[in-house]
């Protein structure tokens, strides 16, 4: 693709990136510390969606993990460097903690906020921040070992980087609140029942090629379009019938145009594969700032 050839990502600690088709693959990639968020971590994730879709680089994205667990959440060394600031003047100390804690949310903010479609592939444990994370993904699939925990609570604290504000949307009440209190594990099967991921595979190789698949599907549409079904979806957890419907007027009278909708159903008539043009990059001077 034109836009990804000018990206960069080989500088990362944390993640490999490759795009191909349409598709970034973003790997986690410190499989010997079982992919923990270290403090450079939360600065690459955010950045690096958004410059993917800064760039228009791709129109999906797929996140997947090294090794045999998906992620360990926040490292330790996050949490201590938190213990070394913790003194001085309490409203001072307890705004620069609630500053920390906005920016932290904001890495996984990123993926909401991207006009791209994230799905998360799950192998082995997802813990804590992992959870965070995978609840503000689109679609989330996992293998048959793979289990979820609300670690926050059995270290002695509350969650706090989006897993208590998004779960609840995407699995029953009494569930969320139940893995909350107690931190247990959420195993592949209840996952899959209670509706936080959308399938199940016998091994991350499986798993891989057929979220692959998926991610294939959705980038043959018109990514105008799927934006705009990510954009609405996402809104309307967040507000009521009335002014969803509203919005989505709104979008229509500037968004509806006929050159994509034309494109797919010449296709349709000539039994080919659609083709669509990307989205558009942000202007060469704000990508000079990159």
């Amino acid at each position: 693709m034109h836009n990804s050839n000018t990206l960069d990502f080989k500088g990362l600690e944390t993640l490999t990136v490759d795009i191909e088709n349409h598709i970034a693959q973003i790997q986690l990639a410190r499989p010997e510390q079982l992919n923990s968020m270290i403090p450079v971590f939360w600065r690459e994730l955010p950045q690096t969606v958004r410059r993917i879709d800064e760039y228009a680089a791709a129109r999906v994205i797929v996140i997947s993990s090294q090794g045999k667990h998906f992620s360990a959440g926040m490292d330790l060394s996050v949490f201590q460097n938190m213990a070394k600031d913790f003194g001085g003047e309490p409203a001072r100390r307890a705004e620069r903690m609630r500053r920390m804690v906005l920016e932290l949310q904001d890495a996984f903010n990123a993926l909401e906020e991207i006009r791209i479609p994230v799905l998360a592939a799950v192998q082995g444990g997802a813990i804590g921040g992992a959870v965070d994370m995978l609840s503000a993904c689109c679609s989330r699939y996992c293998t048959a070992d793979a289990f979820f925990c609300i670690k926050e609570t059995a270290i002695g604290m509350t969650a706090d980087v989006g897993t208590l504000q998004r779960l609840p949307h995407l699995m029953p009440q009494g569930l969320v609140r139940e893995l909350a209190y107690t931190g247990r594990n959420l195993g592949a099967d209840e996952a899959l029942r209670s509706g936080f991921v959308n399938q199940v595979f016998a091994d991350q190789a499986t798993m891989l090629a057929e979220v692959m698949k998926i991610a294939a599907s959705i980038a043959q549409h018109s990514p105008m379009a799927v934006h705009g079904c990510k954009h609405m979806i996402t809104y309307t957890r967040d507000h009521n019938v009335s002014d969803s419907l509203n919005h989505m007027a709104t979008w229509q009278s500037g968004m509806f145009q006929m050159p994509d909708i034309q494109a797919a159903m010449q296709a349709q008539q000539l039994k080919q594969m659609p083709e669509y043009d990307d989205l558009h990059p942000l202007s060469s001077r704000m990508q000079d700032k990159q």
